[in-house]
């Protein structure tokens, strides 16, 4: 099994919505993924509760079961729609994949 996990702070406002709105809405997106993606093993999103200097806004864990349907995943048409959206609202991002 693999595990994914990527990280996001995200502008105080982008594409007409604020950090908070965006949050939801990606959280959103993303949560209907599974639903369109079936090598998605499991999916989590989380939106930070506790807001510091060093917290990121959300988190994502998904879970794969090789590198090579992470690699499908990754370019899948619905996960590049919602990657694209991300990338228009985000400020930084941080990766980390690992063996479970």
């Amino acid at each position: 099994m693999l595990k994914h996990i990527v990280m996001w702070k995200f502008k105080d406002e982008a594409e007409g919505k604020t950090r908070s709105e965006n949050c939801l809405y990606i959280k959103g997106l993303l949560e209907a993924l599974p639903a369109k993606i079936a090598f998605i093993r499991g999916l989590e999103v989380g939106i930070n509760a506790f807001a510091g200097p060093m917290s990121y806004d959300m988190v994502l864990v998904t879970a794969f079961d090789s590198k090579a349907d992470l690699d499908l995943y990754a370019g899948h048409p619905d996960h590049v729609k919602v990657s694209e959206y991300v990338a228009k609202v985000r400020e930084s991002r941080a990766v980390v994949d690992y063996e479970a």
